[in-house]
């Protein structure tokens, strides 16, 4: 009987220990939540271009489409995932893909494209504004 009393105040203690070492971890700062949104994003629209260039019925292999399938979550994860002295060079060029991507599938008029651009514009939306957070936080 005292064993068992035992074991469950030790295994009450590291669930305490546990708890507090979940708590003690700092938590993701409102920018970076930005930059890992457009990561998903950017992410989920890049997953959807590259099975539309894979089809049955593929899509025209333009440069904007291929753009779009190879650059944007290289760019939203090392935003996202690195110190904010590499993360806003990487933020600004995910920024400047994600655009020059988005117009040219819409200005792409071939008989055999599909405009693939505008799925990602929440993930242009969330780098906007998860950059301009990350440059606001280096002014201050």
């Amino acid at each position: 009987m005292a064993s068992q009393s035992a074991s469950t105040a030790q295994s009450a203690g590291t669930a305490a220990e546990a708890a507090s070492a979940i708590s003690a971890r700092p938590p993701r700062s409102i920018t970076k939540r930005w930059l890992f949104a457009a990561f998903l994003l950017a992410g989920a629209a890049q997953l959807i271009t590259i099975s539309a260039l894979l089809s049955a019925e593929p899509l025209a292999a333009s440069w904007s489409a291929l753009l779009l399938a190879i650059a944007p979550v290289l760019l939203t994860a090392a935003a996202a995932f690195t110190p904010p002295r590499l993360a806003r060079p990487a933020a600004v060029a995910a920024a400047v893909v994600l655009i020059v991507g988005i117009v040219g599938s819409l200005t792409d008029w071939s008989a055999n494209s599909a405009h693939i651009g505008p799925l990602f514009i929440p993930a242009l939306a969330a780098v906007l504004v998860g950059g301009f957070r990350l440059w606001q936080a280096n002014t201050r």
